[in-house]
């Protein structure tokens, strides 16, 4: 069937009103798309914006000196577990009971040991190495007496916003690392080291990482959890798990006797 003239000029017509329709379409969503980018450009700034350094170290400091653990003589009981290579099952299982007094001085002692003398070996050296006394006028304080920081990130833990930032020890000493800390970004308390001591605790332990977690407990900001990965020399890889299974406060205990 032939279309007349005045047909196909209507046919014409149509498709002309189509194509500018869809041009007109095509340039609004480009225009929303590029109000859009240009409105939420600041927000996304503003998530990866660093904070101010001297701000944050200054409240860390802060309140790492008014933490009970200063003036506060107690006692942690950990329980750890010494996984050889990629072994599922425990090589051996070490109770140690840690003291703490004030100011500055540490103590422990291995209460129960079981299994491959080896993991209490391991257990002993990290013990020896946190406990050592530091030397005159220092402490292994998260502190810019100690580190250099570097911001690096902000994260969310769960409902817990965290900074995170990387830590350079300012000199090669015990109870020293080098690695990474998160920040509560709302109380500042530091909930997790991770990173490597800058001496190692043994000769015959070639390297280790650790990864600390703190929590409150008993009003106390103490590590509750500890967990490294360590090579020891002609043995290979140990994975060693420690969990605070109690806290105690000596002068608590007398005061109710």
């Amino acid at each position: 069937m032939t279309n007349t003239p005045a047909e196909a000029e209507v046919r014409v017509h149509l498709s002309d009103s189509a194509m500018k329709q869809i041009t007109l379409i095509v340039l609004v969503l480009l225009w929303t798309v590029a109000s859009l980018s240009q409105s939420e450009a600041p927000t996304a700034e503003a998530k990866t914006a660093s904070p101010d350094l001297n701000l944050v170290l200054q409240s860390i400091e802060r309140v790492e000196q008014q933490n009970p653990t200063l003036t506060r003589p107690y006692e942690v009981t950990r329980h750890y577990k010494a996984f050889h290579a990629d072994d599922t099952q425990p090589s051996a299982e070490v109770t140690a009971q840690i003291s703490f007094t004030p100011p500055d001085t540490k103590t422990f002692k291995i209460i129960q040991a079981s299994g491959n003398p080896r993991g209490e070996k391991i257990v002993r050296s990290i013990l020896e190495q946190q406990t050592e006394p530091a030397a005159e006028g220092h402490h292994g304080d998260i502190s810019r007496m100690n580190y250099d920081f570097v911001f690096l990130r902000q994260e969310n833990f769960g409902l817990f916003p965290e900074y995170v930032f990387r830590i350079v020890p300012k000199r090669k000493e015990n109870g020293l690392i080098l690695g990474r800390i998160w920040v509560d970004e709302k109380t500042y308390r530091i909930r997790r080291i991770e990173g490597v001591p800058v001496k190692r605790p043994s000769l015959w332990i070639k390297d280790i990482h650790l990864t600390v977690q703190s929590a409150e407990v008993n009003e106390m900001w103490i590590p509750v959890s500890f967990d490294a990965i360590a090579t020891v020399r002609l043995l290979g890889r140990y994975t060693l798990t420690g969990l605070c299974v109690g806290v105690r406060s000596p002068a608590a205990s007398t005061a109710r006797h």
